[in-house]
């Protein structure tokens, strides 16, 4: 049986959705070796990235697919990629991010991530809002199922674009497997290089208004006012994303400028380390589907300190400090307060990588083939 994956977030640097997509593509050709998989983009976008940090080649069923499109298929989901489906007899399109064929006779899955789009729409640039007020009811309809990260969002998916719960499939994601805990010396070259000492706070995410960085920023100039001879940092790892003008500028203009470290965007092995070595990871998102960071953070055994956002706190499961993100000074409380509580922290770290281990990308290609299976079921 051959199936599609939009493989279009893989043409640029990878975030959520690329690792999603990308994890989900291989483990799906792992867990089902007697079907074929294809990944596919249109040479309208940039050639995609296939290339894993760990070095592992792709599955042999596992096909990277650049379909070469004129003037009409650049038209990409309306006719470009119809026109492959039909052409190639795919049974099954699973849209990793947002998007469906219109047409083409294969049937769709949809994984909706979140609807922050829609739900928190002034964290959004208002072109992508109005896309996703047009698209998202659109691809919601057509689908033939959809899946979310979290039970969170697909009661959110349900409620707010009206679509029957038999219709909706929680299917939770995982940290990648080369996020386990690494010795503090082992990290001493990757933090060096950083500029990262050997006492710091940790905050992973596309710098964007959502993840609520500028209240971490607060919070952490309120700890560093509080404790002036204690030289610890304050380390933000992430890409440039939507509206972060006002965010770099907060950093830039900060009386604790002096130990605040903009990473930019990290690959694998720098992460691993930075969760490795941190003293307390910080999530404080307003709004998330699922939330990748804390479980890869808990993966490498740091402490977690995490926002209010339910879909996180469903992921994390009891196993992270949860505050108020949205107050700057509860923030700074709790993180102080973990920070000279040595027994609170490893009981965080024990809880987290207990947590972690409940998750993989086996069992989500497991799940996500049940997925195929009923879809294709209800089909006929």
């Amino acid at each position: 049986m051959l199936f599609g994956l939009d493989a279009t977030p893989l043409t640029e640097a990878r975030a959520g959705v690329g690792h999603y997509t990308f994890e989900l593509a291989r483990a799906l050709a792992c867990a089902a070796p007697r079907d074929e998989f294809e990944l596919l983009h249109p040479s309208s976008f940039p050639p995609a990235n296939f290339d894993d940090d760990d070095g592992a080649m792709l599955p042999s069923n596992l096909r990277p697919v650049r379909v070469r499109v004129g003037a009409l298929g650049r038209h990409w989901w309306a006719a470009g990629l119809p026109r492959y489906v039909r052409r190639r007899g795919l049974r099954l399109f699973h849209g990793t991010n947002y998007d469906v064929p219109l047409w083409g006779g294969a049937a769709t899955v949809l994984t909706i991530h979140d609807l922050s789009l829609l739900l928190h729409a002034e964290t959004h640039e208002r072109r992508r809002v109005m896309r996703a007020r047009r698209r998202l009811p659109l691809m919601a309809r057509v689908a033939d199922s959809i899946i979310t990260p979290t039970e969170s969002v697909r009661r959110e998916v349900c409620e707010h674009l009206r679509v029957a719960p038999a219709k909706v499939f929680a299917v939770p994601e995982a940290a990648r497997a080369c996020f386990r805990p690494m010795s503090f010396e082992e990290t001493k070259e990757a933090r060096r290089a950083l500029g990262v000492g050997e006492d710091f706070i940790l905050a992973v995410g596309t710098l964007e208004p959502r993840k609520n960085l500028t209240a971490l920023l607060r919070a952490f100039e309120t700890i560093a006012r509080e404790r002036p001879g204690r030289q610890l940092q304050l380390v933000i790892a992430g890409g440039r994303g939507w509206l972060s003008a006002p965010l770099l500028e907060a950093v830039a203009s900060s009386p604790a400028r002096a130990r605040i470290v903009m990473t930019g965007y990290l690959h694998d092995a720098d992460l691993r380390a930075l969760y490795s070595s941190c003293r307390a990871f910080v999530y404080p998102s307003v709004y998330e589907g699922f939330g990748l960071p804390p479980l890869e953070a808990m993966s490498c055994g740091a402490p977690v300190v995490a926002g209010r956002a339910r879909a996180v706190a469903e992921v994390v499961g009891g196993a992270a400090r949860i505050v108020n993100s949205d107050s700057h000074d509860d923030l700074a409380s709790a993180l102080v307060g973990l920070l000279d509580d040595s027994s609170e922290r490893r009981e965080l770290m024990q809880a987290g990588l207990a947590r972690a281990s409940q998750f993989s990308w086996e069992r989500t290609a497991r799940m996500t083939l049940e997925v195929y299976t009923e879809t294709l079921r209800k089909r006929g």
